[in-house]
């Protein structure tokens, strides 16, 4: 089974890339979604109670509020990667097991910090999705709940898109259409496979 790990930074189309690859019928785990179920069922909110209380409510993390004290305390997001980091690690575990036992000829990791975390190098390749920086920001503030003080945090914390060329075997520019940006998956899973 061929592992292809997914990545790209803020708002370059990384969740429309993985919308049209499961279209293809490849199956496709979704990092940040674990992450938000995570916050969502319980787990998240009995793991971070000791570190931020105060982004705890119930059985939820507010994702919000979550941010928030991360801008205030910029040392807090670490905390909450060794804590929840091994959460997500396990369930893609217990994806990969299962896309072996359905006999996947590939599956995709579609993770937006694959290559700062060093996990590209479990993957038989990288795909990048990546946009001009001027798109990105455009397309990041049209979301609800960016500010430029959330977008600018967010973009100093991902690896510079030039390093992560040099780390991704098949590139992919998303400065197109939606159309122009599933013909390009296409080709590349072609190519793969």
């Amino acid at each position: 089974m061929k592992v292809i790990g997914l990545t790209g930074g803020i708002a370059t189309g990384k969740s429309e890339a993985a919308k049209i690859i499961r279209k293809l019928n490849i199956p496709v785990f979704d990092a940040d979604a674990v992450v938000h179920q995570i916050y969502q069922n319980g787990v998240g909110a009995k793991h971070l109670k000791t570190v931020c209380p105060d982004a705890v409510n119930g059985e939820s993390v507010d994702r919000k509020k979550l941010s928030e004290l991360i801008a205030k305390r910029p040392v807090l997001l670490k905390q909450i990667e060794l804590i929840i980091h091994p959460i997500v690690h396990q369930a893609e575990i217990d994806f990969l097991n299962n896309s072996r036992c359905e006999k996947s000829e590939i599956v995709v990791i579609d993770s937006p910090l694959l290559i700062e975390s060093g996990h590209h190098k479990d993957m038989d390749a990288t795909i990048l999705i990546d946009a001009f920086p001027e798109a990105q920001r455009m397309r990041a503030m049209l979301r609800p709940d960016m500010t430029k003080e959330k977008f600018n945090m967010i973009i100093s914390k991902q690896m510079p898109t030039n390093e992560k060329r040099k780390h991704s075997k098949y590139i992919i520019d998303n400065n197109g259409s939606l159309a122009e940006l599933e013909n390009q998956i296409r080709k590349t899973f072609q190519e793969i496979l």
